[in-house]
């Protein structure tokens, strides 16, 4: 079960757009797709069914998992994230300080 979830505020850790923040637009397995980060152009043909034109789309692309961390609102850093039960119900909390963490979206 990923730690992370649509909705969520992230930071980049690792690669080319290290250090940008954005918001989690999906999550697939192992990896996450990021608003406004890691676009790439798609080369698109047009569709008459969807009513789509053809053309150069740019678009984000997926980001791994592990190159991404949530970003702590209190703090504005990285955070890793944890699960505590508290009277049955199970949450997520940030490491660092056991703060709970903001509801996805």
């Amino acid at each position: 079960m990923a730690k992370i979830k649509k909705g969520d505020q992230v930071i980049v850790i690792a690669g080319k757009e290290k250090g940008k923040q954005g918001t989690v637009l999906s999550v697939s397995h192992d990896r996450v797709k990021v608003e406004g980060l890691n676009l790439v152009k798609k080369h698109q043909k047009p569709n008459r069914v969807t009513g789509a034109e053809g053309g150069v789309v740019t678009q984000e692309a997926s980001l791994h998992i592990s190159n991404v961390a949530i970003l702590n609102a209190t703090t504005q850093k990285a955070d890793r994230v944890g699960y505590q039960v508290v009277d049955g119900v199970k949450t997520r909390v940030y490491k660092s300080n056991g703060e709970p963490v903001a509801v996805a979206k």
